[in-house]
């Protein structure tokens, strides 16, 4: 019998997998237990046959280069693919938005530092998402720093099935950034300012359509969507968090009005309410932010939030948009960047290629 994940309640019956792990330890012996990988390496970290399951993917990275949690890229494909199913920094991958590092705990990933803020400081960063594959898992670091070779050490826990059932799906994540997004008020126009007011009442502070929108994930197949990590940056002064989420399911042609799912404000498809709390819960959080000091309005600086739905997943059968206001109706020209996780049969749609390194870095 295959069970995706191991739950409390199976703890008390034979498990159906063999428990094998991919590490990077000294095989002579000693304690040189990390793989040093030069700037412009790509190196495989495992090519694992199957049927089999990834159940626990944990790494750390040591660099003298500030920005590595965004010039390193995480690389995974299932099955042989040509194309990854997921493809990210590494540090976005694990919810460590702008090159930042920090420790937080939420149902799907963790992270643990020594000294938050640090640049170079190493971080721990773990994965809980379950990921099958039926023929071949393989996972590859591509150290796109300029001239700074880095030390990795890692391990993949995987099980080993005898079989998976043939509606299995495939874990995929898929990163990207705006920089800035297209906003209509310009400098100057500050949230809840007289000014501000004045457009948001006026023909522009109307939106129904999803066309200018950041868009989070663009999927075709058939699977669900499970959530997605968001990293902004203000670029000008006031609050973020008024954008709605909007998703369209299985729309073939023209994506007619109103979205499957229509929401009232960032800060809402986020699980909060009155601003942004700095919280980490199992499904939803703020766990860090550059600025903010209790509960307030966000006046400037970056924020990581994320939004996770492990118990609430949007299927889709043929194809699904995901996308979210930046500010009311688009107003604001913040930077936004994000990873979108969503479980799907293969073959996938070939993603965007990644920002170079230069428009990756933080501002």
């Amino acid at each position: 019998m295959f069970e995706s994940n191991v739950s409390l309640p199976s703890l008390v019956r034979p498990q159906p997998f063999k428990a094998i792990r991919v590490s990077s330890y000294d095989q002579t012996g000693g304690n040189d237990d990390a793989w040093l990988i030069a700037a412009g390496e790509t190196r495989t970290l495992a090519k694992i046959d199957g049927p089999g399951l990834v159940s626990h993917f944990w790494c750390t990275i040591a660099s003298r280069d500030q920005h590595y949690l965004r010039k390193v890229v995480l690389k995974v494909y299932w099955d042989g693919e040509t194309e990854p199913s997921i493809c990210s920094p590494i540090g976005d991958f694990f919810g460590l938005g702008h090159a930042t590092n920090f420790t937080y705990q939420c149902a799907a990933f963790s992270t643990s530092c020594n000294e938050e803020g640090v640049p170079t400081n190493g971080v721990a960063m773990n994965c809980w998402l379950p990921m099958p594959f039926r023929k071949s898992a393989r996972f590859e670091v591509v150290n796109e720093q300029e001239k700074d070779s880095l030390h990795l050490y890692f391990y993949i826990d995987y099980q080993v099935h005898e079989q998976l059932p043939e509606d299995v799906l495939y874990l995929h994540a898929s990163w990207r950034r705006e920089n800035p997004c297209p906003g209509w008020t310009g400098p100057g126009n500050v949230w809840n300012t007289p000014d501000w007011q004045k457009r948001h009442d006026g023909p522009e502070g109307k939106n129904l359509s999803d066309a200018g929108n950041y868009l989070i994930l663009e999927a075709e197949g058939r699977g669900h969507y499970i959530g997605m990590n968001l990293s902004v940056d203000h670029l000008y002064k006031g609050w973020w968090g008024e954008g709605d989420d909007m998703i369209f399911v299985d729309r073939d042609g023209e994506r007619s009005w109103p979205p499957d799912l229509h929401g009232t404000g960032s800060e809402d498809y986020l699980c909060h309410a009155w601003g942004m709390q700095k919280v980490a819960h199992l499904y939803d959080g703020e766990p860090w932010s550059e600025l903010k000091q209790g509960n307030d309005h966000h006046g400037g600086g970056k924020v990581c939030v994320y939004r996770y739905h492990l118990l609430d997943p949007i299927p889709f059968t043929r194809n699904i948009r995901v996308s979210i206001e930046h500010g009311h109706a688009n107003d604001r020209s913040d930077d936004y960047s994000s990873v979108a996780y969503w479980y799907q049969d293969e073959p996938h749609r070939v993603f965007a290629p990644l920002l170079p390194v230069a428009s990756r870095l933080p501002d």
